[in-house]
């Protein structure tokens, strides 16, 4: 995974615990670093990598949201510490939890927390490319004090609901710019916001984003049948709660899309490979930017701790299963892979895996990061 220094172009607090950062891009990385929306960025620092979504529209400089987790090494330096003009290791953009923009159409999103990262930037995506025909009034600001993002095509409107759950006001990522979508899109955007630790004028928006409130709320707000695409973001709890009420409510597994930023059960252990050198092997080729290189992995040593001691380029962030940036098609052999909470039904059917959950399971296996 290639790194390179991008200069902080600006720093936008969101709230106590949370920031956007904006990076510059050199032209000679511009097409390195186009991103869709939804896609993400890793960090690098100090030996330690993480990956935050971008909360970006499309076309604009990619800028990612922070919040500071408890233990958080990359999320504290990052809230509290970087500045503007101060260079960061980026890796390009990766991730498939992206709409179809030239698709339009009607799309739900549920976030919870810094869920709404890639959230934000697919709504706004959605939303500007449907209006990129239709210039803004001339020196129009929005409350966040910048102008919106230039679209580049045109589309037939795209609808937006976004169901956005947090504690409290205060603690909500992003609500300058999600005021903005709303107004300057009303017919297109209806934003609902739930708070589970402040009393709302309804009950039906106080409390916790959870199985039943969507019960309560989706049917009453959306005309299931007639959505065509439904964004998941946020803790696994929340994630998998409307997963399950979708299914109740029959909507289609591949009309559900769904990314994590964290899952509650702890990743198993990773097994270092030089504990197991006597043991069986597996011969593992790796292919990655073109180059083939073939390494013996030890039985339970994942394909990519394996494969690192040959090919210490490989991309990984979490190792948890969850950002999906190691992830991989399989070629040739047999592998399993022990937990997934990043690709979609689809992408396993066609063969992808996520090298750092994958153990080999035949004598032979090929991996393909290039597909």
């Amino acid at each position: 995974m290639p790194f390179h220094p991008l200069r902080v172009a600006g720093i936008d607090r969101l709230c106590a615990d949370a920031v956007a950062v904006t990076f510059e891009v050199p032209p000679e990385l511009s097409s390195a670093f186009r991103f869709g929306p939804g896609q993400s960025l890793t960090v690098h620092r100090d030996g330690e990598r993480r990956t935050y979504s971008i909360c970006a529209p499309a076309g604009a400089a990619p800028r990612i949201g922070v919040r500071e987790v408890p233990g958080g090494v990359i999320s504290r330096w990052i809230v509290h510490d970087l500045r503007p003009g101060d260079l960061v290791d980026v890796a390009p953009p990766t991730g498939t939890f992206t709409p179809d923009l030239a698709a339009g159409g009607r799309h739900v999103l549920i976030a919870a927390g810094s869920g709404i990262t890639p959230v934000l930037s697919i709504a706004a995506s959605l939303l500007e490319r449907s209006a990129a025909a239709a210039s803004p009034p001339a020196g129009w600001l929005g409350r966040a004090g910048r102008p919106p993002s230039a679209g580049v095509a045109v589309l037939g409107g795209a609808e937006v609901t976004l169901f956005y759950g947090n504690r409290r006001a205060d603690t909500v990522m992003f609500a300058e710019e999600l005021a903005d979508l709303k107004d300057r899109y009303p017919d297109r955007l209806e934003l609902v916001h739930v708070l589970s630790r402040e009393a709302r004028e309804s009950e039906l928006f106080s409390g916790r984003l959870d199985a039943q409130r969507l019960r309560e709320l989706v049917p009453l707000l959306v005309d299931v049948p007639a959505v065509d695409h439904w964004w998941l973001c946020g803790p696994f709890g929340m994630v998998t709660d409307a997963t399950t009420v979708l299914g109740e409510l029959g909507v289609p597994a591949g009309r559900v899309h769904r990314e994590l930023f964290w899952v509650d059960e702890a990743p198993p252990p990773p097994v270092r490979p030089e504990a197991l050198v006597d043991g069986p092997t597996s011969d593992v080729t790796v292919v990655l930017d073109g180059r083939r290189t073939t390494v013996p992995v030890p039985d339970g040593v994942t394909l990519l701790d394996g494969a690192q001691t040959s090919r210490p380029d490989l991309p990984f962030a979490c190792k948890g299963g969850v950002c999906g940036t190691c992830r991989a098609r399989v070629t040739d052999g047999e592998v399993t892979m022990r937990r997934n909470f990043a690709l979609e039904q689809a992408e396993v059917d066609a063969g992808f895996v996520l090298t750092c959950q994958s153990l080999p399971a035949s004598p032979k296996v090929v991996i393909d990061f290039d597909q």
